[in-house]
């Protein structure tokens, strides 16, 4: 069975994420985001954040048993994923 890269719109930024030890799935994610590739403003830190906020972003992007993490392994869930 042969692994499928999946589609993305930044493939050098795909590859350089994968490079540096990301999932495919988190590199797809990060290279197929509108801007990718391109530097611009800052986000808002995790820690800053309401833990229904990190909830909806783990949610968002499928980490699964979010609803019975605590407001720091929420972090750890996003920040590792």
């Amino acid at each position: 069975m042969v692994d499928k890269i999946p589609s993305v719109k930044n493939e050098e930024q795909y590859e350089a994420l994968r490079d540096q030890g990301y999932s495919k799935e988190k590199s797809a994610r990060i290279a197929n985001t509108p801007d990718a590739g391109k530097k611009g403003g800052e986000a808002e830190r995790y820690e800053d954040r309401t833990k229904k906020d990190l909830y909806q972003q783990a949610k968002k992007i499928g980490i699964d048993g979010r609803s019975k993490m605590s407001k720091k392994e929420l972090i750890e869930a996003l920040r590792n994923n």
